[in-house]
């Protein structure tokens, strides 16, 4: 028997050590913990697939909290079917001891840690639904303060227009164009296609 952890963030900026703590007082191996900075939305992470990969019936794996497996309802319930079921191994969620496979083998114990895995596995896909839309209110809340979203746009250089008609007559190559604007291939052409824009309407 291998004893593993599974360690979950949702992003880089996230820190996991309390997890990794938690991890090393099970005394596991640092060598048999896998670490993904991913959404919980769904099981497409490249640690978790690794992990699966290096599991065996009789195996042990560790998870800090339920959230950590993942937050999307019938994803958590699947692979935890696929864990305990398919491939035989036992879980231990430390923050719910009620779910620790080794110790509720007859069916009353049973029942209870699939109704306690049920109603965490919802909890955890409501909390994610409540943030995404926490976040989206957020946004446009913010949006109708006038606050810009993405990255700061590119200011121009006040001859911007003299630049392009000496790039137009071929005095200046794009190279350089790009060079004294300060701008990339992609977004040279896009600004170019809003100054003649405007400077039809302008004429008109």
């Amino acid at each position: 028997m291998k004893t593993y952890g599974y360690i979950r963030v949702s992003s880089k900026d996230q820190n996991e050590a309390r997890q990794i703590d938690a991890m090393e007082q099970q005394k596991i191996p640092h060598k048999n913990l896998f670490i993904d900075k991913k959404s919980g939305k769904d099981f497409d992470r490249p640690h978790y697939k690794r992990l699966t990969s290096c599991l065996r019936e009789g195996d042990l794996l560790y998870i800090k909290d339920i959230k950590r497996l993942g937050r999307n309802y019938e994803e958590i319930q699947n692979q935890w079917r696929r864990l305990t079921k398919e491939i035989g191994v036992d879980i231990v969620v430390l923050d719910m001891p009620i779910l620790d496979t080794r110790q509720y083998k007859d069916l009353l114990g049973t029942f209870i840690a699939d109704l306690v895995l049920a109603v965490l596995s919802f909890l955890a896909e409501s909390e994610r639904r409540d943030i995404k839309k926490a976040q989206a209110e957020g946004i446009e809340a913010a949006k109708k303060r006038g606050v810009r979203f993405g990255r700061p746009e590119k200011n121009l250089p006040d001859n911007f227009g003299e630049l392009v008609k000496r790039w137009e007559r071929k005095q200046i190559s794009t190279q350089e164009m790009l060079k004294l604007c300060g701008l990339s291939r992609s977004t040279f052409y896009v600004k170019l296609n809003e100054y003649k824009l405007l400077d039809m309407m302008n004429k008109k």
